[in-house]
């Protein structure tokens, strides 16, 4: 035994306690050993707790120590300690205390401290916020709660093609067919459109029930019939109707909750033949251009290559077309070509052979990155003993259906805190469009490169401190969404929105950029896009045109990365206008906020135009690439040795010089100046840029969707109510007042007929006029009560007339010698009993009211104007009564309560 070894005796436990005691920390001995407690740590599965009780060791503390101090818990009653005091029983009582506590909670850790044994303490609260290791009930895939969700996982390979994929080159006898539907002939063969008109609640796997059967029925194993599915993490196909054996119409799902959005598509077909050639249509996409007339093609993924070859996703398909169809917005197919007036959806079609019989084959717009894939990846990071130190996450907010918006804070760790404070910050945000899958991919080879081993990736980590939100909108990329959240709006036109409830990802992101400007400076901000028509990589920037100091220096960094990645990013389609439309993007607001390298980086869904890229696809190794090249950019524009960036703004003066040339001679300037001789200051981006391309922020104008919905129903019900504000008595009281002394006198002329009651209406009926008869009954005692208070004090004799107020429903005596009509109840109340206590504090000093004219004097009209504008020189319960004017032209002070509120 080590010396100062000490054993802890523990009484025995009783038999039905001892079967309440369960778990892998407790063991059964032999019977000379009743109870043992072992210590020693065992993995415990942590998805059957809930929240905040991922727990892996509630004893580790304690068991650290016992290897270190020889302390043993056993049944054992003597001790080999020279200290006498053990045996006593204070000190037996105080160790079985220690144990009963250890036993009992998980939120003491126990640490030794000489001469004192061992001393218990408060475990440090655990972060909140904190990840676990592995994937439980909390980080699941929420979905709203009348969604159907197949119960399976969909897992793609990773694969990079050894050759680049050349764009498709158009022969000019591409098919463009109709849209015929089911009304000519067609055969619904899946069908699946949820009705809902705002998001209520979620809950993991979407609907309780299940998802139903939406495909047909095959009619034996001869039947070809391509059976069609989506109802998968995003997922979006509507409707497909066969044409013919191997023609399909394909109708995409809107964004949940809207009517619009018809971009990105993912679906499934099963059930396929090998060596037989299928047409697909895609009927209602909005946008009048596409990249598909560009060259893109579609993505294939077949489920039998993956297993046999290892093979991913391809590009494929040919009779690519993209054009005009004879479908309305309306819904109504036309059997005539449309006029140019107008406004039709548009088609993409595609023929493809597929090679195996039976197999399971996906189609879709890009590389598909979902909300699971990022739980994954995000996984792998936290289990990983280096990177994890290095990138620390954390959950930045909640959406609206509860899942979770990450934040990881990337920087080298250090013991220094001054070394922390003179970190410049960098922040990077990304999927803010669901659709927009290559944002992703461009994340993750930011992340990749960012928590790698190399010297550049220590040096941005030394350097910078990293604050990256890698999915901003997790609700729309499970439903499949192309741009809206389930709010049924653009979060990246509503990053100016004071609806945290509504929006909570922007918000929550807008407030950490805030909070984080108050600590550091932000060195460059970027929002990671994917864009639609536009072929390469480019940025978006805001112009610092109005100080001369900044003045075009937001250029420098997009054209370092175009220096970067020649063949991948095209300086030539940057633009820096900053346009009243945008104003609730996150570029345009963080730039408000104070950041001069406020940026959106967007990437091509097709690939490029330039270098050895030009005319092939971008893969995923390329768009991952593109978060290499932003690293490398990061480290050239903070170079100490600013060399490279003065010849950096040289050229881009040079540049912005011809491109002003260049618009001067298309103008048929008469007066060429020379290129020398252009001040800079005197153009802005507006003279030498056109239309960024954008997508209309129009479209995402509004409230959020459950909020429009409720306004328009109530609006649009006959029958609905009408609410108006909840108002006190007090100021009901001044709006009947303001009403009545409208000038119109409060009458209101219609011609229109009155509504004969409803049976509910008569019903309601005296329940209201039992209220008005409550409120009359109360104002007439309290005119009792106040009248008799006048008479016991002598101010009245039974003789005169008594004084009756407003509130009584009379009108107003003429012996007063002011005029109360301009008084609410409220105050005709206050002004009574005020002036009765000040005429009864009169009497009791012996102060003789003086007598008040009844006839020479004119009256004095108390208004609430009057009221509400005096002076108060005490707080509101002092007594305070207007002036009354007296004979002789004396006045006697007083003054009235004031009411505070109005």
């Amino acid at each position: 035994m080590i010396s100062g070894e000490k054993r802890i005796s523990r009484p025995r436990t009783s038999q039905s306690a001892r079967s309440r005691i369960k778990g892998p920390i407790y063991q059964e001995e032999d019977p000379s050993n009743f109870w043992e407690v072992d210590l020693s740590f065992r993995p415990i599965d942590i998805s059957i707790f809930g929240r905040n009780q991922g727990f892996r060791h509630n004893f580790s503390s304690y068991a650290e120590w016992e290897k270190t101090y020889g302390y043993q818990l056993s049944s054992g009653s003597g001790s080999e300690s020279d200290d006498s005091d053990l045996d006593s029983d204070e000190k037996k009582n105080a160790d079985n205390k220690l144990q009963e506590e250890l036993l009992r909670t998980t939120q003491l850790v126990y640490s030794y401290k000489d001469g004192k044994g061992m001393v218990p303490k408060l475990r440090e609260p655990r972060n909140l916020y904190a990840l676990a290791k592995e994937l439980g009930p909390q980080q699941a895939a929420r979905w709203p709660a009348d969604i159907q969700v197949l119960d399976e996982k969909v897992k793609h390979i990773r694969y990079i093609p050894p050759d680049p994929e050349l764009f498709y080159k158009p022969t000019g006898c591409e098919k463009t067919p109709m849209v015929r539907g089911e009304e000519n002939g067609g055969r619904l063969v899946y069908m699946y459109e949820p009705r809902s008109t705002f998001f209520v609640r979620s809950r993991v796997g979407g609907l309780r029930s299940g998802p139903q059967k939406c495909n047909i029925e095959l009619q034996s194993e001869e039947d070809d019939t391509l059976i069609f599915e989506s109802r998968f993490e995003s997922g979006n196909l509507a409707k497909a109707v066969q044409v013919n054996s191997t023609d399909y119409e394909l109708w995409l799902r809107y964004d949940l909750y809207t009517n619009k959005h018809t971009q990105w598509f993912y679906f499934r077909v099963s059930n396929t033949r090998a060596n037989k050639t299928y047409r697909f249509t895609i009927v209602n996409f909005m946008k009048s251009d596409s990249l598909y007339n560009d060259g893109m093609k579609p993505l294939i993924y077949s489920e039998k290559n993956a297993q046999q070859k290892k093979v991913g996703w391809v590009r494929g398909g040919s009779d690519i077309k993209y054009y005009k169809n004879n479908l309305s917005l309306s819904g109504t197919i036309n059997r005539y070509s449309t006029s140019k007036s107008d406004k039709s959806f548009y088609s993409l079609t595609w023929t493809v052979k597929l090679e195996h019989n039976h197999d399971t084959v996906y189609f879709a717009h890009c590389f598909p990155y979902t909300y699971t894939d990022l739980q994954d990846y995000l996984l792998d990071l936290s289990n990983d003993p280096v990177k994890n130190k290095i990138c620390k996450q954390r959950v930045l907010c909640r959406t609206l259906a509860g899942n979770l918006v990450y934040l990881l804070s990337i920087t080298s760790p250090t013991q220094n805190s001054e070394d922390m404070k003179h970190k410049k910050a960098v922040v990077i945000t990304s999927r803010v469009h669901p659709g927009e899958c290559n944002s992703s991919w461009m994340m993750k080879g930011f992340l990749d490169y960012l928590t790698g081993n190399s010297a550049d990736a220590k040096l941005l980590r030394d350097t910078f401190i990293f604050k990256i939100v890698p999915m901003l909108n997790p609700d729309g990329v499970i439903v499949g969404n192309y741009r809206c959240s389930l709010a049924g709006r653009d979060l990246n036109r509503n990053y100016k929105t004071v609806l945290k409830d509504s929006y909570p990802s922007v918000w929550h992101t807008k407030n950490m950029i805030r909070k984080l400007l108050q600590e550091r400076e932000i060195i460059v901000y970027c929002d990671l896009h994917g864009h639609s028509r536009k072929q390469n990589v480019f940025i978006y920037g805001c112009e610092n045109r109005h100080n001369p100091e900044k003045r075009l220096k937001e250029r420098v960094f997009p054209l370092m990365l175009n220096k970067n990645a020649p063949d991948k990013f095209k300086f030539e389609s940057c633009k820096f206008k900053v346009q009243k439309s945008k104003e609730g993007t996150g570029r345009i607001v963080m730039w408000n906020m104070g950041i001069m390298n406020s940026y959106t980086m967007e990437a091509t869904f097709c690939g490029s135009t330039m270098g050895k890229k030009k005319g092939y696809h971008f893969s995923m190794a390329d768009f991952e690439a593109l978060g290499y090249h932003f690293c490398d950019t990061l480290l050239d524009y903070c170079d100490p040795d600013n060399t490279k960036s003065c010849n950096i703004l040289l050229e881009i003066e040079e540049r912005l010089k011809r491109e002003i040339m260049v618009k001067l001679q298309k103008a048929a300037s008469t007066s060429m100046p020379d290129i020398n001789d252009i001040n800079l200051s005197d153009y802005s981006s507006e003279d030498v840029e056109s239309s960024d391309g954008g997508s209309d922020s129009s479209v995402s104008d509004g409230p959020p969707v459950h909020l429009q919905f409720t306004a328009s129903r109530e609006q649009n019900d006959p029958h609905a109510c009408e609410k108006k504000p909840i108002l006190t008595g007090h100021q009901q009281a001044h709006a009947k007042q303001e009403k009545l002394s409208s000038p119109s006198g409060g009458m209101k002329y219609t011609l229109a007929v009155k509504r004969p009651k409803s049976s509910e209406e008569h019903a309601t009926q005296p329940i209201i006029n039992d209220e008005k008869s409550e409120q009359r009954a109360r104002r007439s005692d309290y005119l009792e009560a106040l009248t008799n208070a006048y008479l016991r004090n002598g101010l009245l004799t039974q003789d005169q007339a008594a004084p009756h107020f407003r509130y009584s429903g009379n009108k107003v005596s003429p012996t007063i010698p002011f005029n109360l009509e301009g008084l609410c109840p409220h105050h005709e109340q206050t002004f009574a009993a005020q002036y009765m206590a000040q005429q009864i504090q009169n009497i009791n000093s012996g102060v003789v009211a003086p007598e008040v004219s009844l006839t020479h004097t004119p009256d004095l009209r108390v208004t609430d104007s009057v009221v509400t504008s005096m002076a108060y020189s005490g707080p509101f319960d002092a007594l305070v009564t207007p002036q009354l004017l007296l004979k002789g032209g004396q006045q006697a002070g007083g003054s009235i309560t004031g009411c505070g509120g109005d």
